[in-house]
């Protein structure tokens, strides 16, 4: 007896991508160019590069870590102007009408894109407790020393320091 040929399968629809459940929006400080992700964020983390301390003229650099997919600007693409670091082989993102950073793709990791933490406002769904370059530290960065209001100049304030003690600063003798 001959054996019974299979009916042919259906054609599967194609796969649409997945929507996020949320998304957060974020903005250069012009308002110009609008970036969102799909939240949470994959990952968060300081870098205290000299690379990227230089490109966002602070101590370090904070960037919540996205795969590019999950990634859009929303607004303003027009204003997106980029930088090409060859001996890096980076390519960093940022307005042309104000110059805030706003995504660095890294040449070793082609799928990923990290957008600086600081253009949202509100929570991207991780915390920032990874490090990355920490040998590059600055002695002049600011590791969270106690402060307080600076007499004279309301918003300003100064790091707390410690006196030394009068016997250890050797004013009286014991």
């Amino acid at each position: 007896m001959p054996a019974k040929a299979k009916p042919p399968k259906p054609a599967s629809p194609p796969k649409a991508r997945m929507k996020a459940a949320e998304t957060v929006s974020g903005a250069c400080l012009c308002g110009g160019v609008v970036i969102e992700i799909d939240f949470p964020a994959f990952w968060a983390w300081h870098d205290h590069s000299e690379a990227s301390r230089r490109a966002h003229g602070a101590a370090y650099a904070t960037y919540a870590g996205c795969w590019k997919s999950k990634v859009r600007v929303v607004r303003g693409k027009t204003l997106v102007a980029t930088f090409e670091d060859a001996e890096r082989n980076h390519v960093r993102s940022f307005c042309s009408r104000c110059g805030t950073p706003l995504m660095l793709a890294r040449g070793g990791s082609p799928k990923w894109l990290n957008v600086p933490r600081a253009l949202f406002a509100g929570r991207i769904g991780r915390e920032a407790k990874y490090h990355l370059a920490i040998g590059e530290l600055q002695d002049w960065a600011y590791l969270g020393a106690p402060v307080g209001p600076l007499k004279g100049y309301p918003g300003v304030s100064i790091e707390k320091t410690r006196k030394p003690s009068r016997a250890k600063a050797g004013l009286f003798e014991p």
